[in-house]
């Protein structure tokens, strides 16, 4: 690989403009494609098998009004006052307009709404009033009829009191002798009594007759009442959802897709956020939620040119000259946008979050800049030592070079094993990371060598031009002190510790609008809609119930109801809202809105519990017949999907962090033949992770500090920074190990003693990753302060986590570990040895094989160098006795950097 890479630095160097015409040529091609391919990014994250899209599909199918997805928009006055009959108005003829959007069903206007729940309850109290008042009619009725019934009995009392003085006065005629006298009178009285017995017969069968009439009266009000009853307890759960505040500024209209949310294309959802944003209400904001708005993170702004101004100041305090720190950043722009104008030119045909080709930039700039910086660092060196410059430039990519192409690996092979997390956005973000960091190997072994040619010997200050060949490096000849060894290792893991006490409170989540930029749509949608309708309003669950039973349609409602009330009736929701049920009236759905945001705890802890509890166990219903125990309830919706995503992105870590760890082993195991180094090197790669997400978690988990970073609200971190983290983290702690150890390694393998080598290993390395971590971590720092919290929290996290790596971890613990080690430190079990590889990284047996073949020209300069070195000390000597100048004293080494050249 070195003589490879060797020869390929002295071709671009030969070939120099031809090679910097391709690269030009590849990113005009890229750019190229991204205008004519590129297609929409997205906010969302789509995952295959999450429950909620099974719920979501069950429901597509059972009940396809159910099954859509919905989004809001707030509508707010600009002075505070109530909306205007006017403003009405043309929020009317808006929602017109919203429905001719081609994914949009329906929209559900906050007016219109409030004013069918308006007749709703007229209606009701209507309906209340005519079955009061037709009770009351049966009431009197009976009343009546019980009146005419008492008149009836006396009356009967009295006729049959009659009868008997009738029929005892006709037993005593009979008994004395003159019934015949009396016959008649007889006769006529019993006539009389039987004319009056038919009258209280017939009004009698009239009272069982209006006796029946109000019986039937009372069987019609009953099921009158109880469907009223019904209407009455889905009005009640209704009115907690509200879609206009109590002070009649702030509206909230629901839209309706034909489609889940996450299916419905980025396209559609931007044309609908233009119109909206677009629409002109007089004294009216409209403002799309952050589902509709999907306010992307800019691809460059202006923290991140300030970041690449820091990393142009440490390059130019380090190298000296404009040329040496503007060829690394030109080398690194140009094969970042080679590769995040080619990823992006994928986005028309891949979905593609907005963060995957910021990560790609983010990487791509910070590697692209350090490993043309290797590169350059070792030609500078060699320059100064009196190489040819072509013949340095080969020799510094065939040493230099190789371990940039070793580094590079690495980081690729940590991020392609993203793509064994299972999850496809994670996966394509990796894949566009790692191929960022390939053009960037492939641009410092190629561009780089080719800029070098061209620049020549200007690379150099013109003071060390004028001294080619006549440098003295320093030699270290003792080794770190014990005690301060033991110093440094505990004061480190102290600090890495404390910084890492945050990390065991993280709560992986996706950020919510709450989170966003204050000035942002998102945001102002977000926390007017929380002030006016309360914070669960920003996340509504949609709830499925299986009910029990084959049930009518009367029975499934009760079934809402009640299921409804005993939802309401929990602390931790603020209401729950029967939507509908499907055609079998087995399934009944519910808007559930949880007592605190999407992002919340408490609202997390909610949807596992329906899922995985029995939250209606024990809960007895009012309706006879109702059985809530054992109902089933499952969860779909935004709110659920991203908790969803968390859970599985939460689950594939601790997989991958296994796997990055055991290839850290092995690889370093490889490279430096020891075992306890990698060990070493390998916890410190954890305590420096541990502790930059602890950083992270105390700022945008805690807000400590938040105005300071311009967080608006506290949130969970994102789901997937861990898994980022970790594999960009665990590259770039590979290479900043590579730098130090392998010089350790090279120094003790010469004959240095074990602590000797640990310090001449360190000092050789040290300037050069200062130097890389100061540029990387800049180039990090410049996206903690964009509007997006997710890019920001990735910001900070790769930022912080570089400046721990190197300087605590890399610089500070390894080195005074290795220190205590001593000969431990470098011991491997002879077998192992047989067994493993011969890596050479730094190409240590190419730069012997180009030094023992040099020419005898090369030998005879260096004695003339040497020559000029001893003339230029004497002629310094005689000038301080006055006999010459002191540009006489510097002829000869001038004189020697001419032949040089």
């Amino acid at each position: 690989m070195a003589k490879m890479l060797y020869r390929l630095g002295l071709l671009a160097a030969r070939r120099a403009k031809t090679v910097i015409a391709a690269w030009f040529a590849l990113l005009v091609l890229a750019i190229s494609a991204f205008l004519g391919f590129g297609g929409q990014l997205t906010d969302q994250i789509t995952m295959p098998d999450l429950e909620t899209t099974q719920v979501a599909d069950r429901l597509a199918e059972e009940m396809p009004d159910a099954g859509g997805g919905s989004a809001s928009v707030v509508l707010r006055t600009e002075d505070g006052s109530a909306f205007t009959e006017a403003q009405e108005a043309e929020v009317a003829q808006l929602i017109e307009e919203v429905e001719q959007h081609e994914a949009v069903d329906s929209v559900t206007g906050p007016f219109v709404s409030e004013q069918e729940m308006a007749e709703s309850q007229q209606e009701l109290s209507e309906g209340r009033e005519e079955l009061e008042e037709g009770t009351e009619e049966i009431d009197e009725g009976w009343e009546e009829l019980e009146a005419g019934r008492e008149e009836i009995e006396g009356g009967q009392a009295e006729l049959d009191e009659a009868q008997g003085q009738l029929d005892a006065a006709i037993e005593e005629a009979q008994a004395g002798g003159y019934y015949d006298a009396l016959a008649g009178q007889f006769t006529y009285q019993q006539g009389e009594i039987d004319v009056a017995q038919e009258e209280l017969d017939g009004a009698l069968e009239e009272i069982e007759e209006g006796e029946a009439e109000l019986e039937a009266a009372e069987e019609e009000v009953a099921p009158a009442e109880a469907e009223l009853e019904r209407g009455e307890a889905m009005l009640a759960l209704s009115e907690d959802l509200g879609m206009v505040s109590e002070d009649g500024d702030v509206a909230v209209m629901m839209v309706s897709f034909h489609e889940a949310l996450e299916n419905v294309g980025m396209g559609e959802l931007a044309s609908l956020d233009e119109d909206l944003t677009a629409a002109e209400i007089e004294g009216v904001e409209v403002l799309p939620s952050q589902d509709i708005s999907m306010e992307m993170p800019h691809l460059f702004s202006v923290a991140e040119v300030i970041g690449l101004m820091v990393a142009a100041a440490v390059l130019l305090i380090m190298l000296g000259t404009l040329i040496g720190a503007g060829l690394p950043l030109l080398n690194a722009l140009v094969g970042v946008g080679i590769g995040v104008a080619g990823a992006m030119a994928l986005s028309g045909t891949v979905e593609m979050m907005s963060v995957t080709p910021i990560l790609g930039l983010m990487l791509g700039l910070a590697v692209g800049i350090d490993y043309a910086l290797f590169i350059l660092h070792r030609h500078r060196n060699q320059l100064k030592d009196g190489m040819s410059v072509r013949e340095s430039i080969a020799l510094a990519n065939g040493t230099a070079g190789n371990a940039v192409v070793f580094a590079g690996a690495t980081v690729v092979i940590a991020l392609l094993a993203l793509n064994v997390t299972g999850l496809p956005f994670l996966g394509l973000m990796g894949t566009v990371a790692a191929v960022c960091v390939i053009i960037a190997v492939l641009m410092a072994t190629t561009m780089t060598p080719a800029l070098l040619s061209l620049v020549d010997r200007r690379i150099l200050r013109g003071k060390e031009r004028r001294y080619i060949g006549l440098r003295e490096s320093k030699k270290i000849t003792t080794p770190m002190g014990s005690l301060k060894a033991l110093g440094i290792a505990a004061v480190s893991l102290i600090g890495l510790g404390l910084l890492a006490v945050p990390t065991f409170d993280m709560r992986l989540g996706l950020p919510d609008a709450g989170s966003q930029a204050e000035e942002s749509t998102a945001y102002q949608a977000y926390s007017s809609t929380e002030e006016a309708f309360g914070q669960g309003m920003n996340g509504p669950l949609l709830v499925v119930a299986d009910l029990h039973g084959d049930l009518n349609e009367d029975q499934a409602m009760d079934y809402q109801i009640e299921i409804g009330e005993a939802l309401s009736a929990r602390d931790d929701i603020d209401a729950a809202v029967p939507v509908g049920v499907n055609d079998e009236n087995s399934v009944a759905v519910f808007q559930v809105l949880p007592l605190e945001g999407p992002s919340a705890e408490s609202t997390e802890s909610l949807v596992h519990e329906f899922r995985d509890g029995e939250p209606l166990a024990g809960v007895q219903a009012e309706t006879e017949g109702i059985y809530l125990s054992g109902v089933e309830l499952s969860v779909a919706g935004m709110t659920a999907a991203n908790i969803d995503i968390s859970d599985v992105i939460s689950d594939a870590l601790p997989l991958y962090l296994a796997l990055v760890v055991g290839l850290s082993l092995v690889l370093m195991v490889i490279v430096f033949r020891s075992i306890l180094l990698p060990v070493v090197a390998t916890l410190g790669f954890i305590g420096s992770f541990a502790a930059a997400m602890g950083i992270v978690v105390a700022i945008f988990q805690w807000g400590w500090m938040g105005d300071l970073f311009g967080l608006s609200e506290p949130g969970p971190i994102v789901t997937f920074l861990p898994v980022i983290m970790v594999g960009i983290l665990f590259g770039l702690a590979m290479d900043y190990q590579l730098f130090t150890a392998s010089g350790m390694r090279e120094a003790y393998v010469h004959g240095s003693a074990p602590r000797l080598a640990v310090r001449q290993g360190l000092h050789a390395g040290r300037s050069v990753v200062t130097a890389a971590a100061l540029i990387m971590s800049s180039v990090f720092a410049g996206f903690i302060f964009t509007d997006d919290p997710m890019v920001a929290s990735i910001g900070l996290g790769l930022a912080g986590g570089v400046l721990l790596d190197a300087f605590v971890v890399r610089l500070l613990l390894v080195p005074s570990v290795l220190h205590l080690l001593g000969p431990a430190a470098w011991w491997l079990p002879k077998w192992l040895d047989r067994l493993l590889p011969d890596v050479d990284v730094e190409g240590a047996a190419l730069e012997r094989e180009v030094t023992d073949g040099e020419t005898e020209e090369a030998e005879a300069a260096r004695k003339e160098a040497k020559e000029a070195k001893a003339n230029g000390r004497r002629r310094r000597s005689r000038r301080r006795e006055g006999v010459e100048s002191e540009k006489e004293a510097d002829a000869d080494a001038e004189e020697y950097a001419s032949t040089r050249s």
